[in-house]
Formats: structure tokens, C-alpha cells, sequence
């Protein structure tokens, strides 16, 4: 019976029970918590320091406002790097490969940087929609392109992390198919297919950590303009 490749998208289930909550849940169990002792050990030190790093990144371009944020980018940076890291495991599912929850994280971030915007300085935010110096008869024009810009913005951070990572595991796995037909007829060629797919590899383990950071990177820069 012939399997699709899509079939590795599907969301799994047990006795009816969809497993994808246990997915979303499993990267916080990974984690090692602070232990009592005045002493860490080295991986809580090692954790701590990529953590304290990059939100310090991330929070440099905000005003002292935005740093309010620095909790919720930091943890959902750190969610969306082992959730990617986790599905390329063999026999795992990819939840971020989901556009629905994909865009269930980018829909709710996006709107609440717009209705901060539009809370605290009404006047920026709408500003935003017509550059300064527009010519009278673009005005109506820019302004319908601008708006529609904005409601995009949510759309293509989903669509971005879940086709990234998508076209990542069709390409593994089809690699991967053609590495098995191949090695009873031709075992040279195989192995040189084997070794573009471990390059391949290497290729999604740092394309599922660019991605989280390029979508949390996105969200303080739509917060940046609004605070």
C-alpha cells in the first residue's frame, strides 16, 4: 500500500485522543528547573546564559515599555526551537508544521502589538498607513495597500514557519526514500545520496532554530513600531 508523504503531517491520535496537546506540552518537561542550591549545574548555567543572551538581543531595540514583553518572547523562542528540534527525530510529530497553530500563536501576538499601538499612541499607529510626503491623488490608493499589509502580517509569519518546515521534512524523507530504492541497485550512488541527506540534516537543524527566531524576531519588531 502506497503511503503518502503527507501522511507524516497528519496530527496522530489514540483511541481517538488527538496526541498533539502531549507534543505542544513535552518541550517544558525537557527543561531542567532551577534547583534550590546556591550552586547550578553546568546545563542550567549553559541554558541560562543562550537564554539572559538572547533576550537581550531581542529586547535592545525596545524602549523600557516593550521589556514587558521579554518573559513571553524569550519563552516562546525557547517553545518554538524545541518543538522544531523535536520533529526531526524519527517517529515524531511536528506540531509547528500545523498552519492552524501556527497561526493560533502569530494571529493573537500580532493583534495585541496592534491594539497596544492603537491604545497608546493612536496617531503613530494609523500614521503608519500613509508614508509622509504621499501625493494627494495616492493617498486613498496607499492607504488600502498599507491596511492590507497590516492584516497580512500575521498570515505570513504562519504561513513562513509552517512552509519552512514542511518543505524541510518532504525533502528528508524524500531523500531518505530514494537512499533505501538505491542501495540494492546502485550502493555508490546511495551513498553519496546518504551523505547529501545528512548534509540535508544539518541543513533543518539550523532552519528550525533560524525560524524561531526569525518569528519571534517579526513579533518585537511589530511591537517596536507600536510602543
Amino acid at each position: 500500500m502506497m503511503v503518502s508523504f503527507f501522511d507524516q503531517f497528519a496530527s496522530p491520535s489514540f483511541l481517538g485522543i488527538p496526541l498533539i496537546a502531549i507534543a505542544i506540552a513535552l518541550p517544558w518537561v525537557l527543561y531542567p528547573t532551577p534547583p534550590s542550591r546556591w550552586m547550578n549545574s553546568r546545563l542550567i548555567t549553559v541554558q541560562t546564559w543562550l537564554i539572559n543572551r538572547f533576550t537581550n538581543q531581542l529586547m535592545m531595540p525596545l524602549n523600557v515599555g516593550g521589556h514587558k514583553w521579554a518573559l513571553l518572547l524569550a519563552s516562546l523562542m525557547v517553545f518554538l526551537i524545541t518543538i522544531n528540534m523535536l520533529g526531526l527525530l524519527p517517529y515524531t510529530f511536528t506540531p509547528t508544521t500545523q498552519l492552524s497553530l501556527n497561526m493560533g500563536l502569530a494571529v493573537p501576538l500580532w493583534l495585541a502589538t496592534v491594539i497596544i499601538g492603537m491604545r497608546n499612541q493612536p496617531t503613530v499607529a494609523l500614521g503608519h498607513l500613509l508614508p509622509e510626503g504621499t501625493p494627494i491623488p495616492l493617498i486613498p490608493v496607499l492607504i488600502i495597500i498599507e491596511t492590507i499589509s497590516l492584516f497580512i502580517r500575521p498570515l505570513a509569519l504562519g504561513v513562513r514557519l509552517t512552509a519552512n518546515l514542511t518543505a524541510g521534512h518532504l525533502l528528508i524523507q524524500l531523500i531518505a526514500t530514494a537512499v533505501f530504492v538505491l542501495l540494492p541497485l546502485m550502493p555508490t550512488v546511495a551513498i553519496l545520496t546518504a551523505a547529501v541527506l545528512f548534509l540535508l540534516t544539518l541543513l533543518e537543524v539550523a532552519v528550525a532554530m533560524i525560524q524561531a527566531y526569525v518569528f519571534v524576531l517579526l513579533l518585537s519588531l511589530y511591537l517596536q513600531e507600536n510602543i
